[in-house]
């Protein structure tokens, strides 16, 4: 069952996507007073009036791009109007009604669809006064709000809850969530358009098209997915406002939310500190991860072979030997199956258990086979549980926590892989103090 879709738009700047932020209690879409900041379709599910709906926010109608993607942008918001069941229509009551509030009025009374007109901005008696004028819109009467102040969210949630369809009894699926990250133009948005089976996420030769990280839901064989495709990368020193901030943090935000990360790169371009930078973010966070290779197709006819990039991967990415390594080409639709099925196989290695006395059995023979070095204590292990998945999270009880980090938590980590199904995937080893019975002797 798919949930009903309720479609934001309006022209540039009239605050859709703090409107958006505002219902979803949270920042979604990067707010930033500059005429077309949102250039993807952004998509959430939101909870309201006992009711679960998505909530779409585009980008502005009449756009002016300094990067020619105004036809991009356009083609995304016609698609997200007309799938969507309720438009919410925003005009700025502060500014009055312009010639492009009533080419995005016209637009909408030939889709024939419910449309809640909201007056935005208005925060004084003068703004109600200049909101009087979007009754020439040819819509109801206009709901008077303020996305940032939170004034009139709460009756306007009301009328668009009543003027959704019926509600069925059907639950929405849940998918497993993979995060599709990398620099920019490395094939990111592509693979999540080939994976939605439209485009959902503006594809451009220009780098950095995509600033939002944006959550497409799909089907691919039977199984429920949630591709978060992310704002690519670049080298701080470059960030020059607060849009590329945004976008920096929310694709740290997009690897911590994943169930599964894609790391993906292009090929024919060397791996940089913002690559490195965010292999340490899915070190940090202990998430699966597909290092990808795109653009097979590209690399293979300038020369390069999968066996030379993966071992320059090796040498450039050494947190990340746990992760396996896959190649495709998005453009092409080449592997993606493959790839898929593999960071399904991965999602079901982070939440395998395993018995308590076989843990036990592998750590003693680890410590056996090498004992931690210290000078002047001699480090013990006594016992260990697993406490959790997702990652697996193993809890060991040692002497001294300070004697079991860095080069030896690694080979700790490493001998657990070998034995158990966690083959290719993180786990975390969590020490805890104790002074008491040692680990028995097998």
């Amino acid at each position: 069952m798919s949930l009903p879709s309720v479609a934001i738009v309006g022209r540039p700047n009239v605050g859709k996507s703090s409107l958006l932020n505002r219902i979803a209690r949270r920042r979604i879409s990067i707010v930033e007073p500059t005429a077309g900041v949102t250039r993807d379709r952004v998509a959430i599910h939101v909870d309201a009036e006992g009711r679960r709906f998505e909530l779409v926010d585009t980008g502005g109608l009449g756009l002016v791009d300094e990067v020619q993607l105004k036809a991009h942008v356009t083609a995304q918001i016609e698609v997200a109007m007309e799938e969507a069941d309720v438009v919410l229509f925003v005009v700025d009551a502060k500014v009055g009604i312009g010639p492009l509030d009533y080419q995005v009025a016209e637009r909408l009374r030939r889709l024939a669809k419910p449309v809640l007109l909201l007056a935005n901005k208005v925060e004084a008696k003068r703004d109600e006064l200049e909101a009087a004028e979007a009754w020439g819109l040819g819509f109801d009467e206009p709901m008077l709000v303020s996305a940032t102040e939170g004034f009139g969210i709460t009756d306007m949630l009301e009328r668009l809850v009543e003027m959704l369809p019926p509600a069925s009894d059907e639950p929405e699926p849940l998918g497993l969530r993979l995060a599709i990250v990398g620099k920019r133009n490395s094939g990111k948005s592509t693979l999540t358009n080939e994976l939605a089976g439209d485009e959902r996420v503006i594809v451009s030769d220009m780098p950095g098209t995509t600033r939002d990280a944006i959550d497409v839901a799909f089907e691919r064989d039977g199984r429920q997915w949630v591709a978060i495709d992310t704002a690519g990368l670049r080298k701080k020193r470059r960030v020059e406002d607060a849009i590329e901030m945004f976008s920096l943090a929310r694709a740290e935000e997009s690897v911590r939310r994943a169930d599964v990360v894609l790391l993906m790169f292009d090929m024919a371009e060397t791996i940089s500190q913002v690559d490195k930078k965010l292999a340490a973010h899915i070190v940090q966070y202990f998430k699966p991860c597909i290092i990808l290779g795109n653009k097979l197709d590209l690399a293979k006819a300038d020369g390069q072979t999968t066996s030379r990039w993966e071992a320059y991967v090796e040498q450039q990415l050494p947190g990340l030997g746990f992760a396996p390594l896959a190649f495709m080409s998005a453009l092409e639709g080449v592997n993606i199956d493959q790839t898929l099925a593999l960071a399904s196989e991965l999602h079901e290695q982070a939440g395998a258990r395993v018995p308590t006395p076989e843990l036990n059995r592998v750590l003693q023979k680890a410590r056996e086979r090498l004992a931690p070095k210290a000078a002047g204590k001699i480090p013990k292990l006594f016992y260990a549980t697993q406490v959790g998945v997702h990652p697996p999270t193993i809890l060991v009880f040692v002497n001294d926590p300070e004697l079991f980090t860095g080069q030896y938590d690694r080979y700790l980590q490493n001998r657990l892989r070998e034995a158990f199904p966690w083959k290719e995937v993180p786990v975390r080893l969590a020490y805890k103090p104790r002074e008491k019975v040692e680990l028995p002797p097998e």
